[in-house]
């Protein structure tokens, strides 16, 4: 459903991305674990068209969308609930969820917005509510209903659990499993929380200062001594983890 083959991309003469190869299947969820700084907002980004890659390219269900604009990729089926949420704090929930559905020029968002109401109800108990007045959980919570609103094919998540409490971030991790199963939205999940990240895809990539340097199914990743040592025993994935 989405590939990246020998991506390359940056910031004017900094590049970030040193030749990405990444696979995610129709229907999987994959996870993508790293430091800060090893590059996995910017593949997110390059994705969906800003930055541009510098070389190599983007195929979304075989399409090159590469040199396409964003709005033209998302179009084609590709939403993403960026990271830190970067809702519109000053709109209502209703607003926010809108805006999400912008992109296909509005068709369709009577369903869409049914479909969002019934993963996330809190949403629905707030509808008229400032997007700024939530609660981070709820935000997480518009951010992804924002990008769920036009019925995407692919997801990208851009660190879903920054800043939330540990139960908020279990309930986060089993609404993102319930779209993958239920509404068959193929997932490419961001995320330093390595141990919910990995528990839950179906296959996961580890990227270390802009490149991937293992691949793996989400259990064998969460097996290997290396990630455990760097991801998974001590620090704050391995606090989320115990």
């Amino acid at each position: 459903m989405l590939a990246v083959e020998n991506l390359h991309s940056g910031y004017g003469r900094i590049e970030a991305l040193h030749g990405i190869d990444i696979t995610v299947g129709a229907g999987e969820i994959v996870a993508l674990i790293g430091a800060n700084g090893a590059g996995k907002t910017t593949l997110l980004m390059t994705i969906c068209g800003a930055p541009r890659a510098s070389k190599g390219r983007v195929l979304l269900a075989g399409e090159d969308i590469t040199r396409l604009p964003t709005h033209k990729i998302a179009r084609l089926g590709l939403a993403h609930a960026p990271e830190g949420r970067r809702i519109f704090p000053r709109m209502t929930v209703m607003e926010n969820l809108q805006m999400g559905n912008a992109a296909t020029g509005g068709h369709g968002f009577a369903d869409g917005l049914d479909r969002v109401l019934a993963l996330f109800p809190r949403l629905k108990e707030r509808l008229h509510q400032r997007g700024g007045t939530l609660s981070g959980g709820e935000q997480q919570m518009l951010a992804i209903g924002r990008a769920l609103v036009s019925r995407p094919r692919v997801l990208l998540l851009d660190e879903p659990s920054l800043g939330l409490a540990p139960l908020v971030v279990r309930q986060i991790f089993n609404l993102i499993q319930r779209i993958n199963r239920d509404d068959k939205v193929t997932v490419f999940l961001v995320e330093q929380n390595a141990y919910h990240a990995l528990t839950l895809a179906h296959r996961g990539y580890v990227m270390v200062n802009g490149r991937v340097s293992l691949s793996g199914s989400g259990a064998e990743l969460l097996a290997n001594r290396e990630i455990r040592a760097h991801y998974l025993e001590g620090g704050a994935a391995g606090e989320a983890a115990r």
